[in-house]
């Protein structure tokens, strides 16, 4: 059995929260739990958030020991993408890329 969390249109790049996603896969919760308390990114408070709430999710929907619970699977995955114009020099123009991404993070049972 499997409980899921998922985040859409969180304003950050998903290269950015790809690099956290990679120190929690495989974890326990609760180290998992540590470790983003203690990784200075920014996607780590969108990642605690998740995590808490994958594991709400488990307790809740699911009668699954919280104890017993480790990240089986998290991803993130590009949501659109937000243009914006920069003036520059001779009345040009930039374009502003705002990217957006949509993590998801399962968590199961160990048996």
């Amino acid at each position: 059995m499997e409980a899921r969390a998922h985040l859409k249109y969180a304003r950050i790049s998903p290269r950015k929260v790809q690099i956290v996603l990679d120190l929690i896969r495989g974890k326990d919760t609760d180290t998992a739990m540590a470790i983003l308390k203690n990784t200075p990114k920014a996607a780590s408070e969108h990642l605690i958030k998740l995590l808490k709430s994958a594991v709400a999710n488990a307790e809740h929907n699911f009668n699954m020991d919280g104890k017993n619970l480790y990240v089986s699977e998290c991803f993130v995955c590009p949501g659109p993408t937000l243009k914006r114009m920069m003036p520059r020099a001779k009345g040009r123009g930039d374009r502003i890329l705002k990217r957006t991404s949509h993590m998801t993070i399962v968590v199961k049972e160990k048996e």
